[in-house]
């Protein structure tokens, strides 16, 4: 009996490069799940945000030989001076928090007067 003109051993043949083809495909499709789940582990880190245990058991199934591909590494890391701008920021707001508040009161109020009187010389009509 053929299948398609194959005789049985080639159709058997056919069959079996198929299965192996698919489990090729199925290797490769885990492998990039496991590297992606790897990446988003590294950016929780990152962020500090709650692991995910769905990632953490995908990244132990694929084993210790997962490596986020270079250019998502490099995306990761650009990322990190804007951190540190962050963290500067909430440093700002906390010296906010420390001064004194007459003084905040004071500096606004000049600055409504300074505005105030540029609008005044722009604008005769004020």
């Amino acid at each position: 009996m053929s299948h398609d003109g194959m005789s049985r051993e080639e159709y058997e043949e056919y069959q079996k490069q198929l299965v192996e083809e698919k489990m090729e495909r199925d290797a490769e499709f885990a492998t990039k799940k496991a590297e992606r789940a790897c990446l988003r582990s590294c950016l929780r880190e990152k962020y500090r945000l709650p692991k995910s245990e769905q990632d953490e058991i995908m990244i132990q199934q694929a084993g210790d030989d997962i490596d986020v591909p270079e250019e998502l590494v490099k995306m990761v890391d650009e990322n990190a001076p804007q951190e540190e701008e962050n963290q500067s920021i909430l440093d700002q707001m906390q010296n906010i928090q420390n001064m004194d508040m007459e003084q905040i009161k004071e500096k606004a109020q000049a600055t409504l007067v300074e505005i105030k009187s540029k609008a005044e010389e722009k604008c005769t009509v004020m």
